[in-house]
């Protein structure tokens, strides 16, 4: 029967007295390496002589703030014992795998164990990415009332979300591939992940597949937000072109009849020497106005 040890942000001293006596000292070194990037390590799956050590990324979206965040979850496993090493962000809630643990079965191997952890990673995701696919909507429905700035903001944001889950999620899958094809195993004595257990991964794989899938239709999602965006963008500029022509339009003809009777040629304008003249050409403006309004109107241009 193997055993499933789960230690949340533990320190060094609780590491050292919970790993394999055989693994000891170059698992505790793996589980205190520094981060491989700036900002996170790449989720990865390796042999080590008698053991297996792998990093994974849990994808943790937080509705309310519109934000992502990354609970890193660090394995070592034997034949007998899968140690998980569960590592929170600054600020962030932990990642507890006991759900998962409790799920497991009294006779399941350590590999068996380590499926139903990853099988929860990849469960991860899938939510993830329904969340991300929810969220391009609740955008997509706000593109018509919300400030063009404010929808821009948080396309660009979601863009970027989307790029850190591919970025994670690929290795992920990646490493779950290579215990499909019997890639990795520890050295001596039966394999770790036997034939059964390669076959519990599948399902796994699938998931993370299926995951990757959905990150293509989002981006094709955000590309079609944004490209509403525009075309709204665009469409509003057209009317805002329209009213401009109408009201230069509306203001020509008036131009047009005071520039003509303000020419000092008197014998050649009988309304200049007329006693109704001056309100004859305040009704040529109006009415001429008028006309061009109610034209406008009918062509629902305002």
């Amino acid at each position: 029967m193997a055993e499933w040890i789960d230690l949340i942000d533990p320190s060094p001293e609780q590491l050292r007295g919970s790993l394999p006596r055989e693994v000891q000292e170059s698992a505790l070194a793996l589980l205190l390496a520094p981060a491989q990037h700036a900002d996170e390590p790449r989720p990865t799956l390796q042999a080590h002589g008698d053991y297996i050590f792998g990093v994974f990324l849990v994808a943790i979206p937080v509705r309310e703030e519109d934000r992502v965040f990354y609970q890193e979850v660090d394995v070592v496993l034997t034949r007998d014992v899968l140690v998980t090493v569960s590592k929170t962000p600054p600020g962030e809630e932990p990642y507890d795998p006991r759900p998962v643990r409790e799920s497991c079965h009294p006779d399941d191997e350590a590999g068996m164990m380590l499926y139903r952890l990853v099988d929860d990673i990849a469960e991860h995701y899938l939510d993830l990415v329904d969340t991300l696919d929810a969220e391009i909507d609740e955008l997509e429905d706000g593109v018509e009332s919300a400030a063009a700035g404010v929808t821009r903001a948080r396309l660009n944001e979601l863009r970027h979300d989307l790029l850190h889950i591919r970025r994670t999620l690929a290795p992920t899958r990646d490493a779950v591939r290579r215990i499909v094809d019997n890639v990795i195993e520890v050295q001596d004595g039966p394999p770790v992940f036997p034939h059964q257990v390669e076959i519990a991964f599948n399902s796994a794989y699938d998931k993370l597949l299926r995951a990757i899938d959905g990150l293509e239709l989002s981006r094709d999602l955000i590309a079609s937000v944004r490209d509403y965006l525009l075309a709204k963008i665009a469409n509003d500029q057209n009317e805002v072109m329209k009213k401009l022509t109408v009201i230069a339009s509306v203001l020509l003809v008036p131009t047009f009849i005071v520039g003509l009777y303000g020419q000092n040629f008197r014998h050649h304008f009988p309304e200049l020497a007329w006693r109704f003249g001056y309100a004859w050409s305040w009704g040529l403006i109006l009415v001429t106005t008028a006309l061009q309004l109610l034209y406008y109107r009918r062509k629902k241009w305002i």
